[in-house]
């Protein structure tokens, strides 16, 4: 980590120094350089013109194909994507539930559903990650060589179970998609009360052969609760990720982002190998969410995000309760 001479300041760092990475003065950190904003103008033109093309997109999809899309799923696809983009949160522990108890899914569609739109939501967050720099690929990575195998080990238990045990599959997944829900909950009241402080300033973790041991165990337990459920791919991990390694908030967020894609790729790909997943649902979940957590994402700032996690947090805890004690 390069140091400031106390005759320098800030305006005598070139860009080149700044890009390079974290820079100490005076005890702060300073992040690595980032473009200005443009003027308040063009960016308001921007966001004009990507929401008529949107909705001009949305609209010749259900002209086309309106006989296999559902606006309802749309519409819902809308209120997880603006919640998701508002609070941070997750949407395939909000979007599970909803594709049971209020569409009528059978518990392995709704998890092949589920992670094949979360995977195509969370491409576009760990783009945007990877772009401002805020990944720890190498930590990244070691999670997913444990989770990803641990995730397809949980879609192969899963497809075991639904071609041998056809009459008992429902209620087994009913009760493992409910507890997963109910940790989430609970975690997510632990996110919400939990402060990184200052020792939370790292660029990278330093990965000895203990570290990479316990990184791929943790990924390994949140691969296969993603595999058997679909919910938290990025909750469990998020938590830990906080209390075990002690990186910038934004790398914590970047990396959880970047390896839940790898994860939730790979879970997708074998969950539509085996006939598990609906894509044209998927699409009008997609129609729906895309523009809802661009628009949350804006009202991030203004709104109320840690009681509305909280609120969120006790949703999940009910939706959780409400799937395993359903027969």
């Amino acid at each position: 980590m390069a140091e400031l001479p106390e005759s320098e300041t800030v305006a005598d760092v070139d860009h080149a120094a700044l890009e390079a990475g974290y820079i100490a003065l005076d005890e702060e950190v300073l992040p690595p350089f980032r473009p200005a904003p443009g003027p308040a103008a063009a960016s308001r033109r921007r966001w004009a013109f990507g929401a008529a093309a949107w909705v001009l997109f949305v609209a010749a999809c259900y002209g086309w194909f309106g006989a296999h899309l559902n606006p309802a799923l749309s519409l819902t696809g809308l209120l997880v994507g603006f919640l998701v983009g508002l609070t941070g949160m997750g949407g395939g522990a909000l979007m599970t539930p909803i594709l049971i108890l209020f569409f009528g899914f059978s518990p392995t569609m709704a998890i092949g559903t589920d992670v094949t739109y979360a995977a195509a939501t969370k491409v576009f967050g760990s783009w945007r990650h990877w772009k401002q720099g805020s990944v720890d690929i190498p930590l990244a990575l070691w999670l997913a060589v444990g989770s990803v195998p641990a995730a397809l080990l949980g879609v192969g238990a899963v497809n075991y179970a639904k071609e041998n045990y056809a009459d008992l599959i429902d209620g087994i997944l009913y009760r493992a998609i409910g507890s997963a829900l109910m940790a989430v909950g609970v975690l997510l009241i632990v996110k919400v009360v939990l402060h990184i402080d200052k020792k939370h300033r790292r660029e990278n973790i330093a990965l000895s052969r203990r570290t990479k041991a316990l990184t791929i165990a943790l990924g390994a337990t949140a691969g296969l609760v993603i595999g058997l459920t679909s919910v938290g791919s990025g909750t469990f991990l998020g938590v830990f990720l906080i209390l075990f390694y002690p990186l910038a908030t934004d790398r914590i967020v970047g990396t959880d982002v970047f390896h839940a894609t790898i994860l939730l790729l790979a879970t997708s790909l074998a969950y539509v190998a085996s006939g598990n997943v609906d894509l044209w649902m998927v699409s009008a979940l997609l129609m729906g969410s895309v523009p809802g957590v661009l628009m949350g994402s804006q009202l991030t700032i203004r709104a109320p995000s840690r009681a509305l996690r909280a609120i969120l947090a006790l949703v999940l805890f009910l939706s959780g309760l409400a799937l395993f004690t359903r027969m």
